[in-house]
């Protein structure tokens, strides 16, 4: 079934909205006679349930530990009756694609949910709570205003972002009904999604399909970093490459960021693959989706 990912700046109010969802899909499970939706249950992943903390963010080493434990709650709970609201920053926008992968690969829908509040009520909010010494806490100031700087905002354009809700601050509530209606339907029964072949889940069965995935993303990305050293300044630009264009964005990309998407991709489908014959054409359709 459906997954739902909350995505927010730091003491936006993520958990409040997600609690209000929560609560509205259950109260729409109990009163409901169609045994299609009576069976559906909702499950709530956040930090509190995982055993996390904010000072997670405060070191690289520990987010990401903390992002892989969310990743691996989400795609335990992810089954077709259950309803999962993954609420958290969720501000990496690869992370979200990492996440709308594994609900495509199970043919189930996915949203975003933006939670809307301005930088400064955020700010006003996190100082209240670490004032108050609120149980719900708050970021400490330089993990705040780091995590405020590094947030990627959701964009609805994007495949992995849509379709995206956004719920302002002075809102009652997140628009529960539009969200149901576009995750479980009118009828309680959730829409079928069709994987596309970045995110179909094979059994790997050649012996050298590591070495493949390697040496082709690697060859790709010199094609990429020798057109950028050709063409100094100039930004965006189509290159035409077997089985598939590469759409570069307006910024040159650096090799870090290359070689970070590239590590994406192999990590997802070194267990789980594309035929070696679309290792190609899989990586470019997954560099033309991360380098927007």
């Amino acid at each position: 079934m459906p997954l739902i990912l909350i995505s927010g700046y730091p003491s936006s109010g993520k958990t409040y909205r997600s609690n209000q969802l929560v609560e509205s899909f259950k109260s729409k499970i109990q009163a409901s006679s169609d045994a299609r939706i009576s069976r559906l249950t909702v499950c709530h992943i956040n930090h509190q349930s995982l055993g996390l903390d904010r000072h997670v963010y405060r070191e690289a080493r520990t987010e990401k530990d903390a992002r892989a434990t969310e990743y691996s709650a989400v795609k335990r709970a992810l089954g077709k009756d259950t309803i999962v609201v993954a609420d958290g920053l969720n501000y990496i926008k690869g992370f979200r694609y990492q996440l709308y992968c594994e609900a495509k690969a199970l043919q189930t829908p996915s949203c975003v949910v933006h939670v809307g509040t301005p930088v400064d009520t955020c700010r006003e909010i996190n100082t209240r709570l670490l004032e108050n010494d609120s149980k719900e806490g708050g970021y400490a100031v330089d993990i705040f205003d780091n995590l405020i700087y590094r947030y990627e905002e959701p964009n609805g354009m994007t495949r992995w972002d849509s379709p995206l809700f956004t719920v302002p601050y002075d809102d009652e509530g997140p628009p529960c009904q539009d969200i149901w209606d576009a995750m479980i339907g009118s009828e309680g029964k959730a829409k079928t999604v069709k994987p596309n072949l970045a995110t179909m889940m094979k059994p790997a069965t050649e012996s050298d399909h590591l070495y493949e995935l390697d040496k082709t993303s690697q060859e790709i990305l010199n094609v990429i970093m020798k057109w950028q050293k050709d063409h100094p300044g100039e930004g965006g630009g189509e290159l035409p490459e077997a089985e598939g264009t590469i759409e570069l964005p307006a910024n040159p990309v650096s090799l870090p960021q290359l070689q970070r998407v590239r590590r994406q991709f192999i990590s997802l489908n070194r267990l789980h693959s594309v035929p070696k014959t679309r290792i190609r054409s899989s990586f470019i359709e997954y560099l033309n989706d991360n380098l927007i």
